[in-house]
């Protein structure tokens, strides 16, 4: 006698309208939680552009890259160089993006050369070096860089005859950088080029056995996420108004690390979360002002204990862990 199978009504729902949704929230939630709010929701938008690229770097080829700010520097002062009164000149913003994403890309490909032999801890201090060296150049390039009075009254973003100077426009434009972000580093982590960096990132022996050329994808890895940085520093030029050079210290490598750890290495939802625990969570305890650090740091022990690979870890990562 055939048992006929009973199928469940329920039907699963794609995971495409979950996404819808959740752009129609990150949309409309500017004029419900304010300008305030909207303010630190853009501060946690640039670190998830930031967290995205160095993801590319940590998380898929497996370079551990301490130096990370130096791009992020590198496309902040190409950007406030041509867009404040320190020459004269005025470009505009649209012209300069491209440009700091290349120049960035150069300085990702400039720090690669000289490492690509090296792995792990030598590897982190040798990018460290590179991000000091840079932040040291800008604040004693004092003919170019202003030195350490910085860069004042960088221009704003226009749209037409529309300048980007609320929290709620640089919200909308961080969201769609973010957004570009998302879906070039989702469909490069799918690609060939993804599948060699995954490979690179558990064995680099083995996979330059396989015929891997490990020295061109290292290279790749540090020039494409140096990119993200590039893009994150031109807005957070703009969008500051003025930068300095302390404003690019070490902490900020650090932190962008962090948020990839606690998200999730090598997944891309991961670094948003991780990016909302890391940079808004302090803001949500700042009524606790006296030991808002001391909860926040006793939050980050606990999850490390009970989730050692993040918050929404990737797959491969998982299986990791659990074998």
């Amino acid at each position: 006698m055939r048992m006929e199978s009973i199928q469940s009504p329920i039907k699963k729902i794609p995971t495409k309208y979950y996404l819808i949704a959740l752009l129609i929230f990150l949309i409309l939630l500017p004029p419900i939680v304010g300008n305030y709010w909207t303010q630190v929701l853009g501060d946690i938008g640039i670190y998830v552009m930031l967290g995205i690229g160095l993801n590319v770097v940590v998380g898929f080829a497996g370079l551990l890259d301490l130096g990370y700010v130096a791009f992020f520097a590198i496309g902040a002062y190409t950007y406030a160089l041509t867009a404040s009164p320190q020459f004269g000149i005025h470009i505009p913003f649209w012209v300069m993006l491209p440009v700091c994403v290349v120049l960035a890309s150069i300085g990702g490909t400039l720090l690669g050369i000289p490492v690509l032999k090296m792995r792990g801890d030598y590897l982190a201090i040798v990018t460290l070096g590179f991000g000091e060296i840079i932040r040291i150049v800008l604040n004693n390039l004092d003919p170019i860089t202003n030195g350490p009075r910085g860069l004042l009254r960088i221009d704003p973003p226009f749209i037409g005859d529309f300048p980007i100077s609320t929290p709620m426009r640089w919200y909308y434009l961080i969201l769609t950088g973010i957004l570009f972000s998302i879906f070039i580093a989702d469909r490069l982590n799918n690609s060939r080029i993804g599948r060699a960096w995954v490979a690179m990132r558990e064995d680099q022996d083995a996979a330059e056995i396989m015929g891997i050329n490990v020295l061109k994808y290292k290279l790749l890895a540090f020039a494409i996420g140096a990119s993200f940085a590039g893009i994150g520093g031109a807005i957070f030029a703009a969008r500051q108004g003025s930068i300095f050079p302390e404003n690019f210290s070490l902490m900020v490598s650090i932190n962008v690390l962090c948020l990839i750890i606690i998200g999730g290495m090598g997944s891309i939802p991961g670094v948003i979360i991780g990016a909302v625990v890391l940079i808004g969570l302090p803001e949500v305890l700042r009524e606790v002002q006296q030991y808002r650090m001391l909860a926040f740091g006793g939050l980050l022990v606990i999850m490390m204990i009970f989730r050692p690979t993040g918050f929404i870890p990737s797959a491969r990562r998982k299986m990791e862990f659990r074998y």
